[in-house]
Formats: C-alpha cells, structure tokens, sequence
C-alpha cells in the first residue's frame, strides 16, 4: 500500500478507538497519525495545506475539550478527505 492509503486506514483505525472510549491510545495513534499526514501534506497544493493547518486547529480544539467523538469525526472524515485529495 502507498502512503496516503496507509495513513488514512490509520485515520480510521483512530477514530474507531476515539469512539470506543479508548481516549489514552487513540491519542497515541493519533500522534503518529499526525505526524505522517503532515509529511504527506506538506508538498501539497497550498489550498490543500491551508485546509490542513484549519482541520488541525479544529481537531486540536476537541481534544482540549476532550471532544472524543468530534475528534473522531475530524479524523475520519476531514483529515481522511484531505489525504484523498493529495492522493489524487
């Protein structure tokens, strides 16, 4: 599988647990998650990286407020459309 692939399938695998309740692991997958888009969004179009750094803020605004399910949401459909995107 290519990167993209990989690193949405890690998107929903986040999600899912974000949404079981297992908060303290998913926020650990969630980091490397992270880590991965960034390096595949970097060296996107500049809308695509705009929408990033906008979803990131979101996201990061959830886990603040401990927003489990909201984060969930982010992950697994914006962050996931995002990475489609670069995909192509």
């Amino acid at each position: 599988m290519n990167a993209p692939v990989t690193c949405v399938s890690q998107c929903r695998q986040c999600a899912g647990l974000f949404r079981l309740g297992r908060d303290v692991e998913a926020a650990l997958t969630m980091v490397d998650v992270f880590d991965e888009a960034q390096q595949l969004l970097v060296s996107a179009p500049k809308e695509i990286q705009q929408s990033w750094a906008s979803v990131l803020t979101q996201m990061l605004a959830c886990q603040e407020r401990q927003d489990w399910l909201g984060l969930a949401d982010f992950i697994e459909y914006e962050l996931v459309e995002l990475l489609q995107n670069v995909q192509g």
